[in-house]
């Protein structure tokens, strides 16, 4: 079962800065957010969902997007994916550490912003990742591997949920695999 706790690793802590508007139309920072984490596989891997979107295009009048977003984070409810809309997340790897194999059934951006990362594919095929190298996952069986001994790594990922991926009249949908009990299903 996964827990809420503090930042687990050694890189630097993260804060989620909010944007919007004063009275006057100008632009300010309208909320500052330290990362929530939330840890699995034995301490050796730790998310932070930094924001969440619930529709596309999203709303941002009178802050509906917020208040969507925090409904969203605190229904205990959200999957890898949300249905309909996105998720920014940031996710730190522990030495030597390689997550589950897993599909999410969505499209995502993952952007290695500490460490190396190698990007593990169910054909066997890897790819080691550098800082500021991105990895498009369209809907792949994979996981990740952090290759270092001694030095935490860091990704920031944003999932785009997507339409039901048929590859050889079979549908391939979301597989969480081990070490997220806890972890709601996307039901996407």
């Amino acid at each position: 079962m996964p827990s809420q706790q503090p930042q687990i690793s050694d890189l630097p802590a993260i804060t989620t800065y909010l944007t919007g508007h004063n009275h006057t139309g100008k632009a300010i920072v309208e909320e500052t957010r330290p990362a929530n984490w939330t840890v699995y596989d034995n301490e050796e891997m730790a998310f932070n969902v930094a924001y969440t979107t619930s529709q596309f295009p999203a709303n941002l009048n009178g802050n509906t997007d917020i208040k969507t977003h925090d409904k969203v984070t605190s229904s205990g409810k959200l999957g890898l994916v949300n249905p309909n809309g996105t998720v920014c997340r940031t996710v730190d790897f522990a030495p030597g550490f390689e997550c589950m194999m897993h599909r999410t059934q969505s499209l995502d951006y993952g952007i290695v912003i500490a460490g190396e990362i190698e990007l593990v594919l169910d054909s066997g095929e890897r790819q080691l990742m550098k800082p500021g190298d991105i990895a498009v996952q369209r809907a792949t069986m994979h996981s990740w591997k952090n290759p270092s001994e001694s030095m935490w790594a860091r990704m920031t990922f944003v999932l785009q949920d997507c339409e039901k991926l048929v590859v050889g009249g079979e549908v391939l949908g979301e597989d969480h695999g081990r070490g997220t009990e806890g972890l709601p299903m996307s039901g996407n």
